[in-house]
């Protein structure tokens, strides 16, 4: 899209500018990023990732026009114009499809990419990295390449079918894979400058290849490792004097950044370096669910304390251990299960706020919350930071402005890596 070809411009013209994409389809995180947006005048980017919203539904129940109608919808109520909301689709390729042959997997997810560009995502992450039943376990460049290019000739045909501004592109993929480490980390390599040539060339020309050669000028992103990941306890922070060769290579290449996944945690500082090294797009999902359901638990605490609402806490995780399918991989240390249910980096309780159960809990609570009133004096106890800002004035006694801000607090740090007068800002209030 026209409005990301010039961020991109301007990053590549010296400017220390950059942007931030949401992934989550949870209602009150995409509420806070949009409202967010609104205040500061910026860009809203918000991405489905493929198994969160593919053709059959994914683990939220939405069709990529059902994502784009709940976005559309929440800016409307918040008031921000759609003109400024930039709907993206991150790692799309074969990996909901893994467990069947390559042919059938790329045929599901051409179907995807189709679905995708027809409701309207315009910001297009063609990953084609991971292997299918019938492939080695590890896929050469070319291949992964190849397939890319593929997708990207059906996504170029549906644009063209559709209309509006055209598709723009991000090729790469980053290690370990999406959504935080299966496994303690000790340490991460960064991508070597070689590999990150070698991904861009070879993508070029299958772009050639299969007759897309146009869109390749709005291949705006690289997803390379700059060292920056997570575990579940821990998370491993970005250290500038590491990536510097991997900074610099794509310095010379015309009309591309990098784009840093697994940023999460990372400290203000840590994000505001990685847009100055020109990983200009920072993606940041389950750092906002996080934040999310630690201000749910403080609130399921004062619920406790006032003795209204059932417990969430119990309905969760009761929901979780009756259907395992989305921590069972991550959660392998039985004496530790439970704590890692609940507190876990990798986040995994963000597969199951939208299951009817949750959502009514949650629902309860907030309703049950406000008509009870909350005590300043809870507040301070459990939400330390909404505390002082409703003390000065900035942010209204309601259980779901609660909610909202505390997402809120960490996307402002997104803010203000990516726009540096923002950054300025803060520092002189």
């Amino acid at each position: 899209m026209n409005a990301m070809l010039d961020l991109v411009r301007r990053h590549k013209s010296g400017g220390r500018v950059g942007i931030y994409s949401v992934c989550s389809a949870h209602p009150l995180v995409l509420e806070a990023a949009l409202r967010l947006a609104r205040q500061t005048g910026s860009l809203a980017l918000v991405e489905a990732t493929s198994n969160q919203v593919n053709q059959d539904g994914g683990y939220t129940g939405m069709l990529p026009a059902d994502f784009r109608q709940r976005v559309l919808a929440i800016a409307g109520a918040v008031g921000l114009p759609h003109e400024r909301v930039v709907l993206g689709g991150d790692h799309l390729g074969p990996n909901c499809w893994q467990s069947l042959p390559a042919a059938t997997a790329l045929l599901n997810a051409g179907v995807m990419v189709d679905q995708y560009v027809a409701a309207g995502f315009r910001k297009i992450h063609l990953d084609c990295s991971m292997s299918c039943a019938d492939d080695p376990p590890t896929l050469g460049d070319e291949v992964i390449a190849d397939r890319a290019a593929a997708l990207c000739k059906i996504t170029e045909g549906q644009w063209r079918k559709a209309g509006g501004e055209p598709p723009v592109y991000i090729i790469g993929t980053e290690v370990p894979v999406p959504g935080g480490a299966h496994e303690d980390l000790e340490g991460l390599a960064v991508t070597t400058p070689e590999a990150a040539r070698t991904t861009i060339e070879v993508h070029r020309k299958a772009f050639e290849r299969h007759g897309v050669q146009d869109a390749w000028s709005r291949v705006i992103g690289l997803v390379t490792q700059p060292g920056v990941e997570f575990d579940h306890h821990k998370v491993i922070d970005y250290v500038p004097a590491k990536a510097v060769s991997l900074s610099r290579s794509i310095e010379p290449v015309g009309g591309m950044v990098f784009e840093a996944h697994s940023t999460d945690y990372q400290t203000p500082a840590a994000l505001a370096d990685l847009v100055r090294d020109h990983f200009a797009i920072l993606k940041v999902g389950p750092g906002v669910t996080f934040a999310l359901r630690e201000v749910l638990w403080a609130l399921a605490d004062i619920a406790d304390e006032l003795h209204v609402a059932p417990s969430l806490k119990q309905i969760v995780l009761a929901e979780m251990n009756r259907n395992p399918r989305y921590w069972r991989a991550y959660y392998t240390n039985p004496a530790q299960q439970e704590f890692d249910l609940q507190y876990s980096l990798s986040d995994r309780i963000r597969y199951y706020w939208s299951t009817p159960v949750v959502e009514a809990a949650c629902s309860q609570l907030l309703k049950e919350l406000a008509a009870r009133g909350i005590p300043l004096t809870l507040i301070s106890q459990y939400l330390p930071v909404q505390y002082a800002a409703i003390r000065a004035g900035r942010l209204a006694n309601d259980p779901r402005e609660l909610v909202l801000d505390g997402v809120e607090q960490v996307l402002r740090h997104y803010d203000r890596a990516c726009r540096p007068e923002a950054a300025g800002r803060a520092a002189i209030d």
